[in-house]
This record gives structure tokens, C-alpha cells and sequence, in this order.
């Protein structure tokens, strides 16, 4: 979702300013797009009471009481009975009225968004904050429209609310479901407490471009990694929590689909996919998210293969509503209705608002093409009366489905941090810290030991990057930065701090890097904070080149040659391109945007107070021209040789004849400088030989995969197992391997733990171009290891039908 900026939007003669701020940085210029007013027939503020033609009023109040002590399926079926009483009662304006969503800003409500709210013609509203403004819009919705239907009340809780979570990239990398719900699951507590009954997350879009800002919202490049990660997001913000007092909002799987394909990684952009890598890759973690009880969905800006997401009829019909059965609601994504037309497959609003009608778009977020355009075509037979009463049925059930007859009578309260929603958030944040490299065991630092620390950077201290894109609600005054810390676990006397840079984009301070080596030389060690300024990722953050902006990489380089050793952590909204400033360092933690807890959870491990056991949900590229780069890609004919030197990156160096027409670049190799999956620990873990259950699998036979994990250091640590599997020869070409399951196991020194993995036919099935599942008899190479990167396979079975 997006906010256009200086849109002016004229409401019965009343003029509001729509400036849609997330925050100071988010704000950007667009060419204002024109609007048709919302506006009574006669042009002023009118009650549908009024209307003789009305049919008799049944309120909504009326149909919310408690349904029968029955199981869920008769309670739906009770619910949906109570709701087409209430379609039945509504005017064609008041049912369209449903499928339109407002926002509003400045300090009043506009009079012309009061007058359609009053007449039921507005469904949602977006959640206005302190003003109050939802809420007044609210009170009209409930006490002056003539059938008395609630607004949902809409909000962006990417990751979190008060409490800012890791970016939901760095809660990918915790590989932690349990806990990436329990945190979904506080930040709904805290929004509901606000009036907030909706949530536009969680962001399922697998991604392999770490070009596109957008990154920084998703949960990786892997299908099977996101859908357990989108899953257990839905059922957080969803499943009401008494002793989190959250009654559960709607969760919202955004973009469908396809959106992180964006060509180039430039947002909004098209993207083209095959129909068997659609189902197999990109529908995946939407289709976990409606299995773990979706309540809505988002379309994409961008089209796919041609066709807008938001027109995609035989994606949003055939195969969310036919195929998987989905029977929640599609909103749009923000004036993407009405952006059809920029596409060239709209001529005008009408026909936008038709074809998302028709391909089953519910509700148009904020542009006015249903609105203006749906009563007319509805009479004329343009638009079948029957879907318009089919998406209303969702949105009231919706409605039902909340109890917003009784949630939205409830005033907000204020939300402050809590100790258990601090706990969890320096829990995840620490569960999201990567260890990238750790030479001469450079890490922990031993705190009692350790003499003084020079803590170097632009991000060292600064409360609102470590927040991140998206940081809404937050308040970047309560968030613990690294140097506040570690000056509280050691001391500040023994911590010194140099800026050096005014940020992470800009040129040095004067004598900023001078400054910085002369406190790396007068310390026993320097820690540098590096990464991107949080407004360089997010929504319309797309960057043409991802390595260290500013004068950083200079910076690097000049403490690495101070003598002592440097430990480098990196703060960022995306996987940057810095393998030279990974040689000049000892050791390397990568830490997203970690949230309101970020100080602490560096703390704890750089300090050694917890052992790292984040792992990479995305590959990190050498250079931005490896991009798109993702571990499970399907094989060539002439697939590249292992780690052979490329000419123009070794000076002198030759292609041995076997490796020159292979598939690679000139000037370095097309493997990624980290692999998905990879991250360091404090101690050792050593694999034993997996052992299969059964050579050959037929059938609705399930094969088991063992495999011993021994803890060979001297502290406790959690490893991440990860099961990959890879079809020796298909039908279509297939990946060189995929994740198919892991487990995070956490290890006493000298234990030993059997880790078991069960595979059935599903887990081997695979779509075809007719979107077809299939597989054909043959063999499975497997791989039981702690990254996507080990060479020699576990094991092979064999499939035999």
C-alpha cells in the first residue's frame, strides 16, 4: 500500500488536502490525479431514510448478536444467513458505499466524507491517529446512517504497532515462527487498542532482487521459509489473545501476485513469470496464508504477464476463488483500481471499476471509480447486480467475523511498551542477527575482560534507523540504540563514540575519519555501525546500486588499518553488496533494521550474552549484476563450475578450456558472497550421515530422514537444519534444490540431537505450465545441512509410483 502525496480530493464542495505522510522521509512528490467528487444526488448531505424507494431498514446492530453454540462451519452458515437479511435491506448506494475505502487528514472531517458516511456510502476508513478522525467518522457510520454498518478501521502494521518488530526481512532471518506470531500478535494488541481493526500485512512477495526496496517488507526468497513465517503472521495478528488483551484484527497478504518480481527491481514494475513458477514459487505463501484462515487480500500495483493485478480475473477468480476457495475480501491496493488506466488496459474509471468488479476486486482502496462510476452500470446491465452483492456479503461478514458492532463503540486507549512486549522484541531482534563472519573468534567480546571499545558510525545512535521502513507508530524516543548498550553493560568510560560520517549517505563530518581511526587505535577493539539510513528501503525505495552509500566504505577501510581488530555490523533494510568490506573485517553481524530493542540485542551478542543463530532468508550477492540471485534456480545445460576464477576479477587469470563456455560472468563468479540459509554461531555443530527410512517412496508413502546433530563447542547454541531436495530429471526443468523443511534445535555442549524430517508425494509434486500438479517417477537428491550451499548430497531415493 502507498499514500499519493498533495492529492486534492473535492468532497461536496469541501476541499481536503489528502498528504498521506508516513513519515518526513516518505514523503515524495507526485503528479496530483484528478478525482470525481463524492457527492449526495442532490449534492448536499441527504439520508437514505429519506427515500421512499428504500427497502425497510434492518441495522446491523440487529444481526450482530451471538450466534448458536454450534460448530464454526453452522456459526458461518448462521452468519451469512443474518447478512443477506442486511443485503437485502440496502440500496444499490449503500451497497457500493461498502466497497469504498476513504482516507482522511488535517483536523476536521471533511464534509463531504461525513455526509457519505452519514448515508452509508463509506466502508472503510483509514486509521487517522490522535486526531480522532476515524473515530468521528466511526460515531456517524453507527449513530446517523440508516442502517447503522460500522467502518473498518484500516492501518499498515508492517511490524509492529508501538512496539517496532525487526522488519519483517529480519524476522525472516530468526527462521522462528512461533515467535514472529507472538510478536504479530502484540503489535495487534496494540493497534486494536487504538480502534485499528485491520492490518495491510503481512507482505508475502518472495523476492530475489535485493534491488527493490520493497525487500525489506518480505520474508525472503523462499517459498517454504515464507509461507511458515506468512502463516504463523496471520494467525498473530488474527487469533484473539486474552492475555495480550488483542481481540484479533484482519490480517491482509499483500501484493497478489507477483509484485516482488518487479523487472529491474524497480517498484511497480512489471513482472513476467511463467505459469509453472507462479504456482510453484510466488502463489505459495498466499496460499499458506488463506490455509491458516485469511480473512482478506491484497492486489498488487503491477501487472503480470500484462494483465494488472488488480483486473487479473483468472487469478483472483480461478484461482482464489475456485481453486483454493478463498471467501474473504480483496481490497485493492492503493488507487491501483483507478491506475489501470495509466496502464493502458483502462480507458477510463468506469471501465477500471468494471474489470476489478468483474475480476473480483471487493473493495477500491481510497480512488473513486466505484464510487462515481458502479450505480450506473449497475442499472444498465454493465455490472451484475449479483457480484456487487457478493462482495458486499464479504465485506459485512467480515465486519461480523471482527464483532465490530461491539469493538467499534470502544473509545481508543493509550498504548505504551509493556516488559513482555519489550522482551519479545530484543528476543526477535537478537533471533534476527546474522553472523556473517567471525575470524580469530573476534566475537563475543568478553566484558569483563575486554578493555576499551571504540564504537565507530553514522548508525550507531541513531534511535530512528534502527526502526526501519514502515515505523508508522513507533516512537523512535523509546527505541535503545547500540551505543546507549553497550555504554550500559560496560560502562562509558570505557566505550568512546565517533560519528565520523553526519549519516550513512553523506560525505565524512570534517576529520570525521581521522577521528574515528584515533579512537580505533586507542581501543581494544572498534565496532562499526554501517548499513542504510531506514528511509533507503521500503515502498518506492528501489536503488540501481546496493553497496555502502556515502563515504562508509572509506570510513571501512580506514579502521580496518588502525591495528586493532574491527567487528562491522550492518544496519540495513536489504542484503548490500559488501564483500570488500567483509575482507577488511573480523567479523561480520548483519542486523536489518532491529526494531525499538535493537541496542540490547546487538549488545547480547556482541557482549556474548546470547549466542547468534540467525540464518539468511535471502542470497547476498558479490555485485548488483548478479541480481535477481536466488539459491533454488533452475539448472542450464551448461551449468557454471565451482569457484573458478574469473579473468577480469584476477588479474592474469585464464578460463581453463572445461569452464570457459560455461554460464558465468567475466569479471566474478555467479555465486553469492553469503548463501541463503548461512550464519555463524559461537560454537561447532557437526552433522552425522542422514539415514533414510526407505530407498524407494510409492505412493501415499511417507519417507522419514534422519539425521544426528552434535553440539561440538563449549556453549549452548541453536542450529538451524535445513532438508533440501532436488528432482534429478522432470518433465520441466526444476530447481538445483529447494528447501523443504527445517527445524531450529538448540544444543547443550556435547549434545547430541536426532533430527527426523518426514517427506510425502506432496512435498515432491510440482505445477506444470497448465497449472497442473504432477511428478514423475525418478530420483530425489536430498541434503540435510546448515545452508543452501553444501555440495555433496545426503542421500537419493527413488519415486515410483
Amino acid at each position: 500500500m502507498t499514500c499519493s502525496t498533495n492529492r486534492v480530493l473535492t468532497l461536496c464542495g469541501c476541499v481536503a488536502l489528502a498528504a498521506c505522510v508516513l513519515n518526513a522521509a516518505d514523503v515524495q512528490a507526485q503528479n496530483p490525479t484528478p478525482k470525481t467528487a463524492l457527492k449526495t444526488s442532490s449534492g448536499r448531505p441527504q439520508s437514505n431514510a429519506a427515500d421512499p424507494t428504500a427497502p425497510a431498514a434492518v441495522r446491523f446492530d440487529a444481526i450482530s448478536g451471538p450466534v448458536a453454540d454450534v460448530d464454526g462451519a453452522d456459526q458461518q452458515a448462521d452468519l451469512k444467513a443474518r447478512v443477506r437479511q442486511l443485503v437485502d435491506a440496502m440500496t444499490l448506494e449503500e451497497k457500493i458505499g461498502q466497497m469504498c475505502q476513504v482516507t482522511v487528514y488535517g483536523e476536521e472531517l471533511p464534509a463531504g466524507i461525513a455526509a457519505a458516511v452519514s448515508e452509508g456510502r463509506v466502508g472503510s476508513i483509514f486509521y487517522t491517529g490522535p486526531n480522532g478522525l476515524d473515530r468521528e467518522a466511526q460515531r456517524l457510520a453507527i449513530d446517523e446512517s440508516r442502517l447503522g454498518i460500522p467502518l473498518i478501521v484500516c492501518r499498515d502494521v508492517v511490524h509492529g504497532f508501538r512496539t517496532v518488530f525487526p522488519i519483517p526481512l529480519g524476522q525472516a532471518a530468526s527462521w522462528d515462527a512461533e515467535l514472529v506470531e507472538r510478536a504479530a500478535a502484540i503489535a495487534a494488541a496494540e493497534a486494536s487498542q487504538q480502534g485499528v481493526h485491520w492490518t495491510f500485512a503481512p507482505m508475502v512477495d518472495i523476492c530475489r532482487d535485493a534491488r527493490w526496496g520493497r525487500i525489506a517488507e518480505s520474508l525472503g526468497e523462499d517459498p517454504v521459509l515464507a509461507s511458515e513465517l506468512a502463516a504463523a503472521m496471520v494467525r498473530g495478528f488474527q487469533t484473539p489473545n486474552a492475555e495480550l488483551a488483542n481481540p484479533g484484527i484482519a490480517a491482509c497478504a499483500k501484493h497478489f501476485v507477483g509484485y516482488g518480481l518487479s523487472e529491474g527491481g524497480r517498484d511497480y514494475n512489471r513482472a513476467m513469470v511463467s505459469t509453472s513458477e507462479l504456482h510453484n514459487t510466488f502463489l505459495k505463501p498466499f496460499k499458506a496464508s488463506t490455509d491458516a484462515g485469511l480473512m482478506t487480500l491484497m492486489t498488487a500495483f503491477s501487472d503480470i504477464n500484462g494483465v494488472p493485478a488488480s483486473g487479473h480475473q483468472e487469478l483472483l477468480r480461478d484461482v482464489l476463488r475456485e481453486r483454493w476457495g478463498f471467501d474473504g475480501v480483496v481490497v485493492s491496493d492503493y488507487e491501483s483500481v483507478t491506475e489501470m488506466i495509466a496502464h493502458g488496459y483502462s480507458a477510463n474509471p468506469a471501465q477500471a471499476a468494471r474489470q476489478a468488479v468483474l475480476a473480483g476486486v471487493d473493495m477500491e482502496m481510497v480512488s473513486l471509480s466505484y464510487h462515481d462510476t458502479l450505480p450506473a452500470q449497475v442499472r444498465s446491465g454493465q455490472v451484475p447486480v449479483s457480484l456487487i452483492d457478493e462482495a458486499v456479503a464479504r465485506i459485512l461478514m467480515l465486519k461480523l467475523n471482527l464483532k465490530l458492532s461491539e469493538r467499534a463503540k470502544i473509545g481508543s486507549t493509550e498504548v505504551a511498551l509493556t516488559d513482555e512486549s519489550r522482551s519479545v522484541a530484543q528476543r526477535l531482534a537478537r533471533e534476527s542477527l546474522v553472523l556473517l563472519k567471525n575470524n580469530d573468534a573476534t566475537l563475543p567480546l568478553a566484558s569483563d575482560t575486554i578493555g576499551r571499545v571504540a564504537v565507530i558510525g553514522p548508525l550507531a545512535d541513531e534511535q530512528h534507523e534502527q526502526l526501519g521502513c514502515w515505523m508508522l507508530d513507533g516512537q523512535a524516543g523509546e527505541s535503545v540504540t547500540p551505543l546507549q548498550a553497550l555504554r550500559e553493560a560496560l560502562g562509558e568510560e570505557r566505550v568512546s563514540y565517533v560519528r565520523a560520517l553526519e549519516s550513512s549517505i553523506l560525505p565524512e563530518q570534517e576529520g570525521g575519519i581521522a577521528a574515528a581511526v584515533k579512537a580505533a587505535k586507542a581501543a581494544d577493539v572498534a565496532v562499526l555501525f554501517v548499513g542504510e539510513d531506514a528511509w533507503l528501503s521500503g515502498e518506492a525505495r528501489s536503488r540501481a546500486e546496493i553497496s555502502l552509500p556515502g563515504a562508509q566504505a572509506e570510513l571501512i577501510g580506514a579502521v580496518s588499518e588502525a591495528g586493532v581488530p574491527v567487528v562491522m555490523v550492518v544496519v540495513a533494510g536489504r542484503p548490500l553488496t559488501i564483500g570488500k568490506q567483509v575482507e577488511q573485517c573480523g567479523s561480520v553481524l548483519y542486523a536489518w533494521h532491529p526494531g525499538t530493542m535493537a541496542g540490547p540485542a546487538i549488545a547480547d551478542v556482541l557482549l556474548g550474552r546470547h549466542n547468534p543463530s540467525g540464518r539468511l532468508p535471502v542470497s547476498m550477492p558479490k555485485q548488483v549484476g548478479q541480481l535477481p540471485l536466488y539459491y533454488n534456480h533452475p539448472s542450464t545445460g551448461r551449468p557454471s563450475p565451482r569457484k573458478v576464477p574469473s579473468p577480469l576479477a584476477s588479474a592474469g587469470v585464464d578460463f581453463d578450456e572445461e569452464a570457459k563456455y560455461k554460464s558465468h560472468y567475466l569479471d566474478v563468479d555467479p555465486f553469492p558472497l553469503f548463501p541463503f540459509g548461512y550464519g555463524l554461531s559461537y560454537t561447532s555443530f557437526d552433522y552425522g550421515q542422514a539415514e533414510l527410512s526407505t530407498p524407494r517412496l510409492s505412493g501415499d508413502q511417507t519417507l522419514a530422514v534422519r539425521v544426528p546433530v552434535t553440539n561440538t563447542g563449549d556453549r549452548a547454541g541453536v542450529e538451524t537444519v535445513q532438508l533440501y531436495v532436488q528432482d534429478v530429471a522432470a518433465d520441466l526443468v526444476r530447481p538445483v534444490r529447494e528447501l523443504k523443511a527445517f527445524r531450529r534445535v538448540e544444543l547443550q555442549p556435547g549434545q547430541t540431537s536426532v533430527v527426523e524430517f518426514a517427506l510425502d508425494r506432496g512435498d515432491l509434486e510440482y505445477y506444470d505450465n497448465n497449472a497442473e500438479r504432477k511428478i514423475e517417477p525418478g530420483d530425489f537428491r536430498i541434503w540435510v545441512s546448515p545452508h543452501s550451499d553444501v555440495a555433496e548430497p545426503a542421500g537419493v531415493f527413488t519415486y515410483a509410483p
